[in-house]
């Protein structure tokens, strides 16, 4: 068998999985958005997020959710991952997830690092924290034009080498957003990765949602979408830890190529999250709409709405779009992410195919 029938017929047991998991879902990833406040003001915010928004529910909302999950859900299987916002600009940051180390969590962060003194990054490893993904999103002066703060790059920089000085995290991640104007910088910024001791890069196209909708020309072109893949795959070949994130169908050359799992969106099956205002949704990059609340921890215990709802996540999204339906990938992509989809036409954003395949 050669590596595509190879593929193919991993995709085709994936798509049975897919099925199983509408009728059994798992939940394997459960977010909290702590604030909507950030120091930084990035062009591709998918949640728009800037200095001085609000932050999530209050404390004991949260840890109520905790021991609902504990008593629920295989903490063992199940990953808490804390979000925003700037996670660190929560007041009640180092009680909650100290709370839910006590309780048996495994749990990790997406930051832009800038805040985390060797103070902080002796607290995180205090309060149990185990993997943790920081932005970098290009050289310097690209970084800091891009994120709307002076002398973020180099904050960044000594959060990341604080918590590498620690010694006590299990996986340090860097998670850059490629666009149009700084994808000429990867192979530079991929010299400055290497001399530092972080466990992976993951380098992922700029999505067309929240503020990326105003900025039409930084989206990335197909020339660029090629360039990419080819990049994350040429150091992959050379063993370097670089993967591509968890979006999109990619083809039967990239999939499996760029990132160490075969494609599969798992909002709403294998992921669930509490926005700041108490609401339960799936992926916290699916655009914020009605018909995505599937209740809010003030009035509803979250796991009744994770057992009972989220029937709206769990049918193909193809089933929306008559493109994806009659596409001879359909099986394999199931209409791609759904946090990319355009609800209002009912069609996906983001399409490989006539791209990458």
């Amino acid at each position: 068998m050669d590596i595509n029938e190879a593929k193919k017929a991993y995709l085709d047991n994936k798509a049975l999985f897919r099925a199983k998991l509408f009728k059994e879902p798992d939940l394997i990833y459960l977010f909290f958005e702590l604030t909507r406040s950030c120091n930084e003001k990035c062009f591709h915010c998918g949640s728009s997020c800037a200095p001085g928004l609000g932050h999530g529910p209050d404390k004991e909302a949260f840890k109520a959710v905790l021991r609902d999950a504990k008593e629920h859900f295989d903490l063992k299987r199940l990953q808490l991952c804390i979000t925003g916002g700037e996670p660190l600009l929560y007041p009640d940051f180092a009680e909650l997830l100290g709370y839910a180390n006590d309780l048996g969590f495994k749990w990790g962060m997406t930051t832009n690092a800038t805040l985390i003194t060797k103070d902080v990054a002796q607290m995180l490893a205090d309060t149990g924290m185990g993997t943790v993904s920081v932005s970098i999103d290009g050289l310097r002066e690209t970084h800091d034009r891009q994120r709307g703060l002076k002398g973020g790059y180099d904050k960044a920089m000594r959060g990341i080498q604080n918590m590498i000085d620690q010694k006590a995290f299990r996986h340090i991640q860097v998670t850059t957003v490629v666009n149009h104007k700084n994808i000429g910088e990867l192979d530079e910024l991929y010299e400055i990765l290497d001399q530092m001791d972080i466990d992976s890069w993951r380098v992922i196209g700029i999505e067309p949602m929240g503020r990326a909708l105003d900025y039409p020309d930084m989206l990335l072109t197909p020339d660029d979408q090629r360039y990419l893949f080819n990049f994350i795959r040429s150091k992959r070949e050379q063993g370097i830890p670089v993967n591509y994130g968890c979006s999109h169908f990619l083809g039967l050359e990239y999939e499996r190529e760029v990132r160490d799992w075969f494609f599969y969106c798992g909002a709403g099956t294998h992921t669930a999250a509490i926005r700041i205002n108490g609401d339960i949704t799936a992926c916290l990059d699916i655009e914020d709409r009605p018909e995505f609340v599937q209740g809010n921890i003030y009035k509803d215990k979250f796991s009744d709405v994770w057992f009972n709802r989220f029937q709206v996540f769990r049918k193909p999204l193809s089933s929306l779009c008559k493109e994806c339906q009659e596409c001879e990938y359909e099986k394999w992509c199931a209409g791609g992410s759904r946090h990319c989809f355009d609800y209002d036409n009912n069609k996906q954003r983001v399409c490989f195919k006539d791209i990458l395949f």
